[in-house]
């Protein structure tokens, strides 16, 4: 299994409208970049992403499941990128932010922290159980 971390503005799409959805999830529309194309089209059924509010907050407030894999993104009416579904899974019991990861010397790789532009991301397994561990989720 993949980790991931997605990004979204929490006044256009937050954490507690991915929990609204439910079971059947919502598709992650409206990526731009082809760089996180890939890495939306690595993405795996059961892959686990963390949902980061950007913008606002600027923290990791989730943890997200893909249920559904890479495929044309409706929203593109080029069809040139893809979009994949995902689920909440748990939150985070403290979220984990920016300024956090910046100060750790464990996540200095992170491409939260040097592709913070970047709307889509891969995360280390490394990564992904230091900041689980360190927003006290248990992995």
């Amino acid at each position: 299994m993949a980790h991931w971390l997605l990004k979204s503005e929490p006044d256009a799409f937050s954490w507690d409208d991915l929990v609204a959805c439910g079971a059947k999830g919502e598709p992650w529309t409206g990526v731009r970049n082809h760089t996180a194309k890939q890495n939306l089209m690595a993405m795996k059924l059961g892959d686990l992403a963390f949902f980061y509010h950007s913008q606002a907050g600027k923290e990791i407030v989730g943890v997200c499941e893909v249920i559904k894999e890479a495929y044309p993104d409706p929203t593109d009416a080029k069809g040139v990128f893809v979009c994949v579904d995902v689920k909440a899974v748990e939150p985070l019991p403290q979220p984990f932010t920016l300024a956090q990861a910046k100060a750790d010397p464990k996540l200095e790789g992170m491409s939260l922290v040097t592709s913070f532009r970047l709307s889509v991301q891969p995360v280390t397994d490394a990564e992904w159980k230091h900041v689980c561990k360190a927003s006290g989720l248990k992995t």
